[in-house]
């Protein structure tokens, strides 16, 4: 909108400095050659006008362009730095799963030590079943099975 008002105004300014030009030469008894030198000083005066008025908006936008890049530039750094915490926090997200995850590892780990050890130790010399035995069939995904001398399961 400002923009429109200058080049309405610069449009306006035209138009009068023409109004007036005319002006003057129809109610100023000068001779040819004044009124020559008149008019083309007013187009010296103009073109000047508008060369220094090219001039002030060539700078006004150049520090418009500058801004716009300081703010692209600052916040492309932002994005940046928000990313950079993204990233961190995943790496210390996924640190602490494998963490977490090595800690049940070991329980796990421990827990299948100690169940075979328990199995071990209550298998009874009796049943003919022996810790090496009790051992192997555990650890290669068989469930120990208990025998009766019948031959039948829970008779």
């Amino acid at each position: 909108m400002a923009d429109d008002s200058r080049i309405n105004g610069l449009a306006w300014f035209l138009a009068g400095l023409g109004v007036g030009a005319l002006a003057g030469i129809l109610y100023a008894p000068k001779s040819g050659r004044e009124t020559r030198e008149d008019l083309a000083n007013s187009a010296r005066e103009g073109t000047e006008y508008l060369r220094n008025r090219g001039k002030q908006v060539a700078d006004q936008v150049s520090g418009m362009v500058d801004k716009g890049r300081e703010q692209v530039s600052e916040y492309v750094d932002r994005g940046r730095e928000v990313v950079d915490r993204g990233r961190a926090q995943w790496e210390e997200f996924v640190e602490r799963g494998k963490s977490l995850v090595g800690d049940q590892g070991a329980r796990v780990s421990a827990a299948v030590d100690a169940g075979r050890q328990a199995y071990r130790s209550t298998s009874s010399p009796s049943t003919g079943v022996t810790s090496s035995t009790a051992g192997s069939n555990f650890s290669s995904g068989s469930t120990p099975s208990t025998s009766t001398p019948s031959g039948t399961a829970g008779a």
